[in-house]
C-alpha cells in the first residue's frame, strides 16, 4: 500500500504583473508520507509561501502535478478545490484566524458545518478540544483566552474533520517562548500519538529542528532535503 500523502512533480508557479513574469516555483518535486512531520524552510522570496498555498489547496500550480491523499488536485475548479481543502487539509496560522465573537466550541464546529455535518457535530468538536487540553474553555471566546489557548483552539479546529494533513504556517510566531514550546510539544504529541501528517512552514530553525525532515527552498527550487 502506498503511504504517500503528498506528491508533487515539477510544480511551477508563474505570477504575471503586467508585462513582468515572476517565477515563484521553478519545478518542485517532493514526497511526504503519511505520519511524517516535515518542515519547509527558506528565506523571503524562496517560494515557501507559494508552495504552502498549493499544498493547502489555496492555489493551483501553473504547471506540474500535485497528488493529495491519492487525488490529483492540480487542475480542479475553485469549487472543487474548496471541497478538497475542507475535507483533507487542516490549517494552523500564525494569527490564529478565530472568529472573535464565537466561542471556542463554535469556532471548532465551523469546518464540520462547511462540510454539511449535522449528526454528532458538537460531540466531535468537544472531542477535538479535549485532545488539545481545553475541555474547561469550550464556552470562552478568543478575547477570554491566552495566545497559546487560542492556538490550541485553532489546532482543534484544524483536526476536527480528520484531515489528511495538518498544515501549520509559523504556528508559534505570535506566541512567547513558553507558549510556543507548549504548542510545538502539542503538535509533536499529535504527530506521534495519532499519526497526524504535519507540514510546518517556518523560517525559525528552532521550530524546524523539531521535525524529522527539512525541505529547504531557494529561488523556487528545492536545494536540500535533510533529516
Amino acid at each position: 500500500m502506498d503511504e504517500t500523502v503528498i506528491s508533487t512533480q515539477n510544480l511551477t508557479k508563474v505570477y504575471r504583473m503586467g508585462k513582468v513574469e515572476v517565477n515563484a516555483l521553478c519545478g518542485v518535486s517532493i514526497q511526504i508520507k503519511k505520519g511524517e512531520l516535515v518542515a519547509i524552510m527558506g528565506p523571503s522570496g524562496s517560494g515557501k509561501s507559494t508552495l504552502m498555498n498549493i499544498i493547502g489547496c489555496l492555489d493551483l500550480p501553473t504547471a506540474g502535478e500535485y497528488i493529495l491523499d491519492g487525488e490529483n488536485v492540480s487542475r480542479l475548479r475553485d469549487s472543487q478545490l474548496a471541497h478538497v481543502r475542507n475535507r483533507k487539509v487542516g490549517f494552523v496560522f500564525q494569527s490564529f484566524n478565530l472568529l472573535p465573537r464565537a466561542t471556542a466550541l463554535a469556532n471548532v464546529e465551523l469546518p464540520l458545518s462547511y462540510s454539511g455535518v449535522t449528526r454528532g457535530r458538537r460531540e466531535k468538536a468537544l472531542k477535538a478540544l479535549e485532545s488539545v487540553g481545553l475541555t474547561d474553555r469550550v464556552r470562552h471566546k478568543p478575547t477570554e483566552l491566552s495566545g497559546g489557548q487560542q492556538q490550541r483552539v485553532a489546532i482543534a479546529r484544524a483536526l476536527v474533520n480528520d484531515p489528511a494533513i495538518l498544515l501549520a504556517d509559523e504556528p508559534t510566531g505570535n506566541l512567547d517562548s513558553k507558549a510556543g514550546k507548549e504548542i510545538m510539544d502539542l503538535i509533536l504529541e499529535l504527530n506521534q500519538s495519532k499519526g497526524t501528517t504535519v507540514i510546518i512552514v517556518t523560517h525559525d530553525q528552532n521550530i524546524a529542528s523539531n521535525s524529522r525532515r527539512i525541505i529547504h527552498l531557494q529561488d523556487g527550487l528545492v536545494i536540500e532535503e535533510g533529516s
